[in-house]
């Protein structure tokens, strides 16, 4: 019960800081930005990294090892769908960390533009981030759930 507890508690901190770090990318990005701003989105970017590793970890955790049985989850199609959600977030995110590590390198008062995509993969990536708790709320209802 215990390990039950901790994990789940894990779970929401990760959430947390995953949607604290990336909608403060989402206000902080702008078209032209220094490289000294970039730098500090790179460390923000990086908690949003540091979110989404604790997340997948304590998620891992709850659907293994601890919690409702791992058939509850892998039958269930609502489920899949919040993991699939969860793993394009994760592949949307690599080109706008890509980009920060890169440009925060160099004269940190040189102005840099920031390409279109890079804002856009971070939108979308909070749209997204909007699905995911309508998904599991759902799924904790038995919601998507097919038998065996």
């Amino acid at each position: 019960m215990h390990a039950f507890l901790i994990y789940k508690y894990l779970h929401f901190i990760a959430v947390f800081a995953i949607v604290a770090a990336l909608s403060i990318e989402a206000f902080a990005i702008s078209s032209s930005m220094t490289r000294a701003r970039l730098r500090r989105l790179a460390r923000i970017d990086a908690l949003y990294g540091a979110g989404a590793v604790l997340l997948l970890f304590a998620g891992m955790m709850l659907w293994w090892k601890v919690g409702k049985p791992a058939a509850y989850y892998s039958n269930n199609h609502l489920f899949l769908a919040k993991i699939a959600l969860f793993a394009l977030m994760g592949v949307l995110s690599i080109y706008p960390t890509v980009f920060f590590l890169k440009q925060s390198k160099g004269k940190q008062e040189e102005v840099v533009q920031v390409p279109v995509a890079v804002r856009r993969c971070i939108y979308l990536e909070l749209l997204l981030l909007l699905a995911i708790p309508l998904l599991a709320v759902l799924m904790a209802q038995g919601i998507g759930y097919v038998s065996p």
